[in-house]
């Protein structure tokens, strides 16, 4: 037996409450990650997991075994790391939500993740609202705004771009808002981020400014907005990431630039605890990555 192949495995099933969830993520059949941890209960000599015809639950040896497991893994992925054999220890499923913006941009880039690391697979999760990170299995989340669940661990690594903007068409037939609070007298296509619906928020980098609006098209999904917008519906704040192609052929027009929407803080989100697996930590550094890419993130 592979008794750090087994810990692996282990740990993925107490990770995921499920032998088939695991097997997925492994890339292994659901019989051979059961046989995997019945042998390594059968090699320590005592039961890690309660099974039952619906679930699956710990012991109190399982439990235990956690913390010790998590180190032999650690330690080796740290040998293959040292040895320059770290591709071959990035294995198994990393399961993200994020955005749709930023979905888009990271699923535009991540096929040079992937074969940098052939034992990776990641699962794209696009979402807008708030996760239950540990309900759902999900290994990490990219949240816009303040994090106030003091539950998880949270990390800042860059900001959101935006851009008030409308298509062509609609600024012929209703006007190019000239001051703030011309915005209300439009038509606007509001996303509808975590349940805030009614209003935008302005800076110039000194003064802030939140503006009160009545929208009649409202979406959860910046891409319905995007789409929206370029049909001429009205305006709306658009993420740099969908407007700035759009802005460049022509198709939507930037409107009020002394006054940009908000920035808000792009922050990478995990379920509090100690150790990270190397396949979440090589997840985190190449968002990391990607976002410094990109001067619009950054600065």
């Amino acid at each position: 037996m592979d008794i750090v192949c087994a810990l692996r495995t282990f740990l993925r099933v107490a990770e995921t409450g499920s032998f088939s969830a695991a097997a997925i993520d492994l890339n292994l059949t659901q019989p051979a990650v059961s046989r995997q941890v019945s042998a390594l209960e059968e090699h320590l000599n005592t039961r890690l997991l309660h099974r039952t015809t619906n679930a699956l639950a710990l012991t109190v040896e399982g439990e235990q075994m956690i913390a010790m497991a998590l180190k032999v893994v650690e330690a080796v992925d740290a040998l293959s790391e040292a040895s320059g054999n770290e591709a071959a220890s990035v294995t198994g499923r990393v399961r993200l939500t994020l955005p749709a913006p930023l979905g888009l941009y990271v699923s535009d880039r991540l096929a040079r993740l992937l074969e940098r690391y052939p034992s990776l697979s990641v699962e794209l999760i696009f979402r807008e609202e708030p996760s239950d990170l540990v309900g759902e299995g999900i290994d990490l989340e990219v949240r816009l705004g303040q994090v106030s669940d003091n539950s998880l661990m949270c990390r800042r690594i860059g900001w959101t771009t935006a851009f008030l903007v409308a298509a062509p068409q609609y600024l012929e037939r209703r006007g190019t808002p000239k001051r703030l609070n011309d915005v209300s007298a439009h038509e606007c296509i509001c996303y509808n981020r975590a349940g805030e619906a009614r209003s935008w928020s302005f800076s110039d980098g000194s003064d802030e400014v939140t503006l009160r609006i009545a929208p009649r098209f409202i979406a959860n999904s910046a891409v319905a907005v995007h789409r929206a917008v370029l049909a001429g519906g009205g305006l709306a704040v658009l993420s740099h990431i969908l407007a700035c192609p759009e802005i460049e052929a022509g198709r939507l027009t930037s409107v009020l630039t002394e006054f940009p929407p908000t920035r808000l803080p792009i922050n990478i989100v995990y379920p509090s605890r100690k150790n990270l697996p190397l396949r979440v930590r090589t997840v985190v550094d190449f968002l990391v990555e990607i976002v410094r890419e990109d001067p619009l993130m950054t600065s």
